[in-house]
Parts: structure tokens; sequence; C-alpha cells
């Protein structure tokens, strides 16, 4: 969960009061936050936040922000934002967003802020803010990155472009050489850290004003004047660099309510795009792009269990920052510019709930009686553990996604039936496993200085494809051996299945198994209980151990314990 830390005079000077450990302690739950450390001597607090759903809470001024809201029971009111029917006049303050950014990242919005001299309170609480969004929201700025400017120096308009990386240089922030913008990457501690974002981009991602002089190299490091800002400064400039605008223009408006806040006045911004966006090729930062949210009385009631008054449900969600009013038998609100989290009528039931008070709620006792038992499933999975134990074999437990390579390459099978992740973070986490055989085989493969036989298994899930279900997906408990030495083979994995059976008590047949590139033709063998395949075994086919690094003939088994209830 997100955590931060603030100097005691900025977070009290924002809630407008001093609380001690134990009343921080009594309100941070209303913004789903709680007190992780009070460091009386440095008079610094940190604070953890429990939702990760609202990134507006991930700053000191922000969380002051909803707490004190909630005591006072009034939403403040933002005046600089612009909507799609009205804008406001930004003078020369202009962003041009040229396209050919669009083959590295597409998008750059902005704001100007001034009338407030920054502090060394102030300075620490910007960063904060600024890396908190990048990292946590902007996933280690892959996504969102963010630079703060001296605008004193800014001669607009700005413009965010894509440029040669071999021949556009500049100072960077924390050294006095000019270095272009690949070097940076190569020789700066932020590119080592961040440049792989970009690195294998044809075009770098770059920000400089209408004379000419750099701004940043986005998402790696400023420049070492324009993107230098010091305690003292008063004029400032919020650029925001990404991948998705919707997700651009949140942050943007973050950073904007909490820098005024924090005493700024917020300047907008225009915004021009060379290529049509769904705001359009010309807006005005920060924008308000929100949809109201509803939710009818009868949903507040079932889900919370509460039944009130039209006044009461206003006021709630009022201490949570939510303009609301009640038409007949439905709640409509307003959501805020810094929310973003409102995607279904249970969520603004959720604020209705918070914003009464969860201390309000009766407490009731259970009107059900249960008692806590195992289910069948896991009563048969701990006896054929049980079982497997006593045959000597060891249990393993592993993860449930895997690489394509470890699953379907290296076992010679396809992967027509196999379940892939949208969007993965990595090959390693590619796709669901479709069966544990593949993970005691990987074992099996960084096992070989060890003393013969290797006798592991797991009982666990698999997934895999089957149009005949609602989701077109299925998930099966199963349970998986392998077993490895110089004289192994058939035989021994068939005795292996037999006491398996005998002590779960199933009568079973074996039946030819054709058509499984793991095993040896002829040396497998598919079991099946009143004529239905639940399982299989036999000696794994030797280009498999191949793949696998294994030297050591080895037999395998799999059986769907679903199929055994």
């Amino acid at each position: 969960m997100p955590k931060i830390e603030t100097t005691e005079s900025l977070f009290f000077g924002l809630l407008g009061k001093t609380l001690t450990d134990d009343q921080l302690e009594m309100v941070l739950p209303r913004a789903k936050a709680e007190l992780d450390g009070h460091d009386t001597k440095e008079k610094m607090l940190k604070l953890e936040l429990n939702d990760t759903n609202r990134p507006d809470l991930w700053s000191a001024a922000g969380l002051a922000r909803q707490l004190r809201t909630y005591e006072k029971g009034n939403p403040v009111l933002y005046d600089f934002f612009s909507t799609a029917d009205e804008s406001f006049e930004t003078g020369n303050r202009e962003l041009i967003c040229h396209k050919e950014a669009k083959a590295v990242r597409p998008y750059s919005i902005g704001f100007a802020a001034t009338g407030c001299k920054v502090t060394e309170d102030i300075l620490l609480a910007l960063i904060q803010s600024q890396e908190k969004l990048c990292f946590n929201f902007g996933r280690k700025r892959r996504t969102i990155a963010m630079g703060i400017y001296r605008s004193d120096l800014i001669h607009y308009p700005v413009h965010y472009t894509g440029a040669d990386p071999d021949k556009t240089s500049f100072v960077p922030l924390g050294m006095d050489e000019k270095l272009t913008l690949r070097q940076m990457i190569e020789k700066h501690p932020k590119g080592i850290e961040y440049g792989h974002i970009v690195a294998d981009k044809p075009v770098f991602p770059y920000l400089h004003d209408d004379e000419g002089e750099p701004l940043s190299f986005p998402p790696v490091i400023n420049s070492a004047r324009i993107g230098a800002v010091k305690v003292g400064d008063e004029d400032l400039f919020v650029e925001i660099s990404g991948t998705r605008l919707k997700d651009l223009l949140l942050c943007a408006s973050i950073m904007s309510c909490d820098m005024a806040d924090l005493g700024f006045t917020i300047l907008p911004l225009k915004v021009k795009f060379e290529e049509e966006t769904e705001f359009g090729k010309e807006i005005v930062v920060p924008y308000y792009y929100q949809s109201p949210i509803s939710c009818t009385k009868a949903q507040l009631a079932k889900v919370s269990g509460l039944e009130l008054s039209d006044d009461e449900i206003t006021a709630s969600l009022a201490r949570m920052g939510l303009h609301a009013f009640v038409d007949g038998e439905t709640v409509y609100a307003t959501v805020p510019e810094y929310r973003d989290d409102f995607l279904h009528a249970v969520d603004l039931i959720e604020d209705v709930i918070i914003g009464h008070g969860l201390g309000n709620y009766t407490p009731q006792m259970p009107t059900d009686f249960t008692i806590g038992r195992l289910s069948k499933t896991e009563e048969l999975a701990r006896k054929a553990k049980n079982i497997m134990v006593g045959l000597g074999f060891q249990e393993m437990i592993y993860n449930y996604l895997g690489s394509k390579k470890e699953y379907i390459d290296r076992m010679n099978i396809t992967d027509k039936d196999a379940i892939y992740i949208a969007n993965p973070m990595s090959e390693n986490y590619e796709m669901v496993r479709p069966s544990i055989i593949p993970c005691l085989l990987e074992s099996e493969s960084v096992s070989g200085h060890a003393t013969y036989p290797h006798s592991i298994f797991e009982v666990g899930k698999i997934a895999y494809l089957c149009p005949d279900t609602n989701s077109g997906t299925v998930t099966r408990n199963s349970l998986g051996f392998f077993s490895s030495n110089s004289r192994i083979g058939f035989n021994e994995a068939s005795s292996y299945v037999n006491t398996l059976m005998y002590f779960l008590k199933k009568d079973y047949k074996l039946a030819e198994l054709e058509g499984d590139n793991r095993f040896i033709p002829g040396r497998c063998a598919a079991i099946q209980i009143d004529g239905k395949t639940i399982g299989c075994f036999g000696e794994i086919h030797p280009a498999v151990l191949v793949n696998w690094g294994c030297n050591m003939p080895s037999i395998a088994c799999e059986i769907d314990l679903d199929c055994l209830l």
C-alpha cells in the first residue's frame, strides 16, 4: 500500500488543527488511512493509505482535504477547471504536443501555478506527490511521468516532440556536462533507472520551450536550469506525459488541487494536439472530464443495510467531497475533479456508508449458526497428499502462472486450450498453467546434483479453455507426481497409480494413450473410471527431458481429483 511522509507543520496546517496520535488514529479511517509512525524528534508523520483506487489521497494535501471535508461536511470548490463546454483564457500559456512523439509517448499536458513561494516543506511535498503518482499510479514512469519547472524562465508555447536521441543534448539535472539523450540513459543515474522505458524507440520524448531551451527528457530527467526548482521559487510549470490521456488529466487534476490547497493560484494552460484525441485537438488543463454517478435508494438500502433519509444521504456524500441530490428514488452525485474511482453504483454506496460513519452501525448478533469444516475437495486433497508422502514423495508448491516456453514449448505440445494473460508483466507470467507436470520438471531440471531417486508431487489447480462453460475456461484440482532414477519405468509408475487408487478406494482401468508427446509411445496409459479418462501417466519422452536439461529416466502422472469426488 502507498505510504507517505509529511512534516507536522505542513499536515496540521492543511488540516487546520493539531491532533494527537490517538486522535489521528480515530479520524484517519475516514480516508482509509492509518498512522504508520510518528517521529516526534524530527516532527515527521508516516501515514499508510489503504485504498489504491484513490491516488488523490497519496499526499499530505489530498489526505488533509478528505479529513477536513469529512469534518466540515462541505465539499471543496475549485474554480480553475475547464470543461468540454467552457474553457478559460490562457494568454500565451500553451503546450503543443507534436505528432512525432506518438512513436514513443503520445501525450503531454500541463498547467502553471503562481502566488506561493516554495518552502522546504512545500518542495518536499511536491516531490513526494510527483514520485507517488508516477511510481505507483504511473507504473514506475512507464505510463505517467511528471516534471516541475521554473515557469518564469520558460518562453511559451512549450513543445513536446520526439527527438533524435543522438543529436539532441542538454545539461541534465544533477550534472554539469552536456549529454545527448542516449548518453543520459547510459550515464545519468535516473537514465540507468528509467531509460529502459524508451531505449528501444526510434525517437526519445523531448520537451523544450519556444526558443529551443530544453525543459526535460521525460520520463528520465529534467534540465539543470529550467527543471531545477528551488526553495524561494514562486512561478511553476507542471508537465505530465504518458500513454493514456485520461490518466494524465487525472494526475493534473490531483496536482492542481493539491497545489491550490498549498496556497498556489492555478493558471490553466491550453494544450494543442496535432492529431485528434478522445477530447478533441485542443483542451484547456486542468480539465474536468468525469461523468455523474448514481444509484437507487433500494440499492443503497440493500447493500448498506441502512434506511437513510434524503438529507442524511446527501450529507453523507458531502462529507466525502461529493455534491449530491436525491430525485425520487435515485441518488445523483457529481464526481470531484480529483477522483476517478466511481465505476459502479456500489462505489457511490460505499461513500455513503463511510460518510455516514461506520461507528454509527448498531452491532448485531449473527442470525445464522454455522460450523467450519473442510470441504469434500479439501478432504480428498489431504488424503491424496498423505498417500503420496507415504509412498516416499516430497510435496512441492508452485506458482499458477508461467511462460509458454515452460508450459508448452518444452513439453512438445500445442497451446490450443491454453489460457493466456492479456497484459502480462513479463513473459514469465504470460499464461495459466494447463498441467502440473511442467512445474515438476522445472524442479528436476535444477536438481541434477541431488542424490537419486527424486520423487516429488503437488496437489494444486490447473486451468484450460472450455467453450462449454459460461466463462469459456475451467479450473480443476489436480494431483501431479514425478519420479526419476536410473531404473525407473512404466511398471513403477503403474504401481504408484495402483497404490494411490487402492487407498482412495477407486476402481479404475488403463487404456491406450495416443498422441501425447510428453510420453514415450507405448510406455504410457490413460486412467479411466466408468469409461471417463481422469488422468494419464507414463515415461517422459527423451526429447522433453532434453528440453528441460534432464539426463535421467523419469516418469510422471497427473490425475484430475475433481473427477474422484
